[in-house]
């Protein structure tokens, strides 16, 4: 029972990667192309999806394309130093 667990939990790993791998923006992607990564979590199972959470997988933090974010005008210094 504890193999089959081990298993059940590695395809899930890498269906997960696999389906975050193929939804995540091309031009986004770190250190390979994204078919590159989808190639290496089917044919390395387990090393291929950890590699793609850890070095292919676009970073979610910051904004994207320099845009700047919306702050709320009590969180806003110009808008407090005119008051």
């Amino acid at each position: 029972m504890p193999r089959v667990l081990v298993v059940l939990i590695v395809i899930a790993i890498i269906v997960y990667a696999l389906v975050d791998a193929s939804q995540s923006r091309a031009d986004r992607v770190r250190l390979m192309p994204r078919w590159l990564w989808m190639v290496a979590i089917v044919l390395l199972p387990g090393v291929g999806a950890l590699g793609w959470f850890a070095l292919g997988r676009p970073r979610s933090g910051g904004t994207a394309g320099g845009q700047r974010r919306t702050i709320a005008p009590d969180d806003d210094p110009d808008f407090l130093r005119r008051l």
